[in-house]
């Protein structure tokens, strides 16, 4: 649940900012079609991690879900942001800062690849330029990447973005397929990484 102080809602900051490839932004009427054949596309590959993916949604599932994001994002309570590239315009992964602390200014970036857009620095290049945001937009104290410990590419991702392994949660929470599994807890500082 997000801690959601009074007038977080009126907190006035830019729906998109560009990293070198991409343009991040907020979710917008309309993107549940394009999100759709991204899902579609990697759902072999989501479905181990995301309990989301255990079916492939309809398009109309994914606007719905589209339009909820966007509506969460507006009240500040979880801000989702699609990756898309900025020669096309496609949708190649969907991130965000979510499990929102607006006392504490504590966020946690979620996040998934497209599969014909993997191993090729997106991912990498996305969590920086999230990073980046939360720190001068939203003055984060404390910016979290949190992860099944099977899930290595995703460990990756961290380590490669400078975030520091502070400690493995066990037999933390039942994953996807109903077993007990470990939670890596990656972090970044005010203070100390930034």
């Amino acid at each position: 649940m997000s801690d959601h102080p009074e007038g977080q809602v009126l907190l006035d900051f830019p729906e998109q900012f560009e990293s070198e490839r991409l343009i991040i932004r907020a979710p917008l009427w309309g993107d549940g079609a394009s999100n759709n054949e991204a899902i579609k596309e990697s759902i072999e590959e989501l479905r181990p991690w995301m309990p989301w993916a255990s079916k492939i949604p309809s398009v109309e599932e994914s606007e719905i879900n589209i339009r909820m994001s966007r509506l969460e994002f507006l009240e500040r309570k979880d801000l989702r942001l699609l990756l898309t590239l900025k020669d096309g315009g496609t949708i190649i992964g969907s991130s965000g800062l979510h499990r929102i602390d607006w006392k504490a200014r504590k966020f946690e970036i979620g996040y998934w690849i497209r599969t014909s857009y993997a191993k090729q620095g997106f991912m990498t290049e996305a969590v920086n330029a999230i990073a980046d945001f939360a720190i001068t937009q939203l003055k984060a104290n404390r910016i979290e990447i949190r992860c099944d410990e099977r899930n290595k590419r995703s460990a990756h991702v961290a380590q490669r973005c400078g975030f520091t392994l502070e400690g493995i949660l066990r037999s933390e929470v039942c994953g996807v397929d109903g077993q007990l599994t470990n939670t890596m807890v990656f972090s970044k500082i005010r203070g100390i990484e930034f």
